[in-house]
């Protein structure tokens, strides 16, 4: 069997997702598969499969071969956990189209993640590994201890849009909120535009039912 650091995937990535939970990336997942016919890896794929979070941990920890492990029948990836390694998928798969999700602003990010990914992690009962879990993405991605100063996170919103939008090709880079729907991605990946509507889903209201959030 080879080492991690030996292994290649064997379906490589077309798509990275380089934006914050928050910015349209479940109905970004939902387009993504529809266009490329492969599965995309979203956050929602961690919650039935333990050992693709320890592998997630282990990545978070320095390991990043372990990245690999997970992601290998997968076309496309978005959302944390897998968008706060985007520089290093996008070294590892040159091919692929860099998506920067966004939601126009920083206040209008806020406004969504508060009452939403922010309200979860801010339960007590949270289950310990977990909460370490989070913990660990929030410091990968660039977030202190004032995560939740809304100043402070905002910051980091609009570091991560200069990051990437500095860093990534211009003939690489695809910068898209839902609004946008189908035509950037499409253009990008030289697919045609499907005859039916851009999903739209996972709204403040669907995600605050869906976590008993109050």
């Amino acid at each position: 069997m080879q080492a991690d650091s030996a292994h290649a995937p064997s379906s490589p990535l077309r798509v990275i997702g380089a934006g914050l939970p928050r910015t349209g990336t479940t109905s970004l997942k939902n387009g993504l598969e529809l266009l490329l016919g492969e599965r995309c890896y979203h956050m929602f794929e961690l919650f039935d499969d333990f050992d693709a979070g320890i592998k997630w941990w282990q990545a978070l920890e320095g390991d990043i071969a372990k990245i690999d492990k997970v992601l290998d029948d997968y076309g496309a990836a978005v959302d944390w956990p897998a968008s706060l390694f985007w520089r290093e998928l996008m070294a590892k798969h040159p091919d692929a189209v860099v998506v920067l999700s966004h939601r126009g602003d920083a206040e209008t990010w806020w406004r969504s993640v508060d009452r939403t990914v922010w309200a979860m992690l801010r339960r007590r009962d949270t289950e310990p590994t977990l909460a370490a879990f989070n913990e660990k993405m929030r410091a990968k991605g660039g977030f202190g201890d004032d995560w939740d100063d809304p100043t402070a996170a905002m910051a980091v919103y609009d570091r991560l849009f200069a990051e990437v939008t500095s860093t990534v090709p211009a003939d690489r880079l695809v910068v898209w909120q839902a609004s946008d729907g189908w035509e950037p991605l499409c253009t990008a990946l030289g697919i045609d535009v499907p005859d039916e509507p851009f999903p739209h889903l996972n709204s403040t209201g669907e995600f605050r039912d869906r976590a008993g959030l109050e």
